[in-house]
């Protein structure tokens, strides 16, 4: 990144508004020309739906040069309850900055990485960003994805799969960070699941998406509680999948996920995080891929 004293008159880093939205949408479309316009207003729209969390910015961050948006870095925030304690994720997304100003491109994530209590997420990282991403701290808490194909798990007898509703009675067996989990995620769209096994409950988020360039239907794991978790719902999962016509699942992993029948493919979807507390494999809980859509 260039020095400071280096910077280009009227050069300057600063929270997104929403008056600059429009500006946003123009940068995002010239990084990612794939992308058309209402993809980039939609996730906007999402995102200032989305609870604020404590002091942190709603949208992101901008590079902003003689009042002309030349850099963006969108943020998603999310608190987290746990038996540690509330904890904050950040997932960092969208990073796009115009060729002239791509030297100073690292201001926009320098400005969300203050926070030492902040877990920050990159889960969709550019190629020619893997470098960069090093350099500023993060480490992979992902290496793979594991394709699966749960029907063929072994199920216990004593295993089902119910779908989330408000009034669905086993949602009182989880606590109450989970329950908020599986609702907001089924109003973004994902499948929102319980498996009752044992007299436990074990809840599973599962994302639509299509695999083999667009031609089977499958479902991603956004949510478990482990990986041993899931492989021990899988069968009963599967079995549920199946009244849809449903016969894969993926989820991100490091390695083979004993129990599940698949095959597991290395350096593929490659995840980053920097910060006190890396997701589990399996957790993309409030990412962009819920909140943008993939």
């Amino acid at each position: 990144m260039a020095v400071l004293g280096a910077l280009p008159p009227g050069l300057r880093c600063r929270p997104i508004r929403e008056t600059d939205w429009e500006g946003v949408v123009d940068c995002l479309c010239r990084g990612f020309p794939a992308r058309n316009r209402s993809y980039w207003i939609h996730a906007l729209t999402r995102l200032s739906q989305r609870p604020a969390v404590a002091e942190f910015p709603r949208y992101g961050f901008v590079l902003e040069h003689a009042g002309r948006i030349v850099g963006v870095v969108l943020t998603l925030y999310a608190r987290y309850q746990g038996p540690e304690g509330d904890e904050i994720r950040c997932n960092l997304s969208s990073w796009s900055v115009d060729a002239e100003f791509r030297p100073y491109g690292a201001m926009l994530v320098v400005a969300v990485l203050k926070r030492k209590d902040v877990t920050y997420t990159n889960i969709s990282p550019a190629q020619a960003t893997l470098k960069a991403n090093r350099a500023l701290g993060f480490r992979l808490f992902s290496s793979g994805q594991f394709t699966f194909l749960p029907a063929l798990s072994l199920t216990q007898r004593s295993c089902r799969v119910v779908e989330v509703r408000p009034d669905l009675p086993e949602l009182a067996m989880l606590p109450e960070s989970e329950r908020y989990i599986l609702s907001e995620h089924a109003a973004l769209g994902c499948l929102s699941l319980i498996c009752i096994c044992d007299g436990a409950a074990f809840p599973l988020v599962l994302m639509p998406r299509r695999m083999l360039h667009g031609v089977i239907q499958c479902h991603q794991v956004i949510y478990c509680r482990s990986l041993a978790d899931l492989s021990r719902c899988a069968g009963a999962m599967g079995r549920f999948l199946l009244r849809s016509g449903i016969l894969f699942c993926f989820v991100d992993a490091k390695e083979p996920i004993p129990g599940l029948v698949g095959w597991y493919r290395p350096n593929k979807g490659l995840k980053y995080f920097k910060g006190p507390r890396p997701p589990a494999p399996g957790d993309l809980t409030f990412t962009e891929l819920v909140i943008f859509g993939p």
